[in-house]
């Protein structure tokens, strides 16, 4: 798999409670780090889907069906 290299700035203590925390479960520094992106990425992610949910929710009576917007496309 390719990988990509990410120099950030973090607090020291921060960088040292990853690691201690790696070391100590066997887990690899940059397997934690990536995973841990990945999951607040998914959940801000998550939070802007839901966001747009309730801001959409009222337009939800005027919404065509799936299947009448396709006839509609000519699909």
């Amino acid at each position: 798999m390719l990988k990509a290299t990410l120099a950030v700035k973090i607090n020291p203590d921060i960088s040292d409670r990853v690691k201690e925390f790696c070391m100590g479960h066997g887990i690899k520094y940059s397997f934690f780090v990536e995973k841990a992106l990945q999951e607040r990425l998914e959940r801000e992610e998550l939070k802007e889907d839901l966001l747009d949910m309730k801001m959409l929710r009222g337009e939800e009576k005027s919404a065509v069906s799936f299947e009448e917007y396709l006839k509609v496309r000519n699909v």
